[in-house]
């Protein structure tokens, strides 16, 4: 199976979820014989995620540090960034249909990665392909760019309560 049409859907927003929808959506489009890729920016380390993703044959890779990014961003990760992008224009060409760039809102607003180059990614996506981006701090001209958006909103967190992320739920 492959899609007659593919759209560009962005994530953002304050609110807890963003990427677990794209973690959903890759998870029905696998179970419905897609080929699917999760490109991971600014994650240098293995979560829960990952096993999930191991076990359902669905390909992942991650471009970051296992550092977490306090100020300007260090030219290892700028470059990383870099080569996420470029792995996703190779994605296009090796078939896949569902392409998901993972964090990628945050990596732009964090200087780590240009706006520029992201919008070249989707403006270079193939009619086909399925593409997703997530993260909160969406610029505007990728809201612009994007057939579907969606903003998480939140409005009541546990973390308020001091309750750290937890393994198997945020992490």
């Amino acid at each position: 199976m492959s899609l007659e049409k593919g759209f560009v859907h962005v994530y953002t927003g304050n609110g807890k979820g963003k990427s677990t929808a794209a973690f959903g959506l890759a998870m029905r489009a696998k179970g419905a014989g897609l080929k699917v890729i999760i490109i991971q920016f600014l994650k240098g380390q293995k979560y829960s995620e990952h096993e999930s993703f191991e076990r359902l044959g669905i390909d992942y890779e991650l471009y970051g540090t296992e550092k977490f990014i306090v100020g300007e961003p260090g030219e290892d990760v700028k470059k990383l960034c870099k080569e996420g992008l470029e792995r996703a224009k190779r994605a296009f060409q090796e078939g896949y249909d569902v392409v998901i760039l993972d964090e990628a809102n945050v990596a732009v607003y964090l200087k780590a990665m240009e706006l520029e180059d992201l919008i070249d990614v989707v403006k270079s996506k193939p009619e086909h392909v399925e593409l997703v981006i997530t993260g909160r701090y969406a610029p505007q001209e990728l809201i612009e760019l994007a057939d579907l958006v969606t903003e998480m909103r939140e409005v009541k967190h546990y973390y308020q309560k001091g309750i750290q992320a937890r393994r198997g739920i945020e992490m």
